[in-house]
């Protein structure tokens, strides 16, 4: 599927969607490999997004200083990171 067509080429050059499969056919396996791979990865970003929304400051509306709100979102994925670190 062309990607000229999703109009996310505009947004960001190196985005990959998943292949829709043509009405009365089937999918190559290349194609199944490929939109396979994609939700693996999409499955990963959803986890972390699951850990990091336990904190509660992605979750709900900030109620502190904004310019902290970086610092923090910076500090607890830093906790995340050095928690897979070491139970990897």
């Amino acid at each position: 599927m062309f990607l000229e067509s999703q109009g996310i080429v505009k947004l960001h050059t190196h985005s990959c969607i998943p292949t829709k499969k043509p009405r009365g056919t089937d999918l190559s396996t290349h194609e199944r490999l490929h939109n396979r791979n994609l939700a693996q990865l999409r499955v990963i970003g959803e986890h972390i997004n699951r850990r990091l929304k336990i904190f509660r400051i992605l979750k709900e509306q900030y109620r502190n200083r904004r310019r902290r709100f970086g610092l923090r979102c910076n500090l607890i994925a830093g906790l995340l990171n050095s928690e897979l670190a070491l139970f990897s």
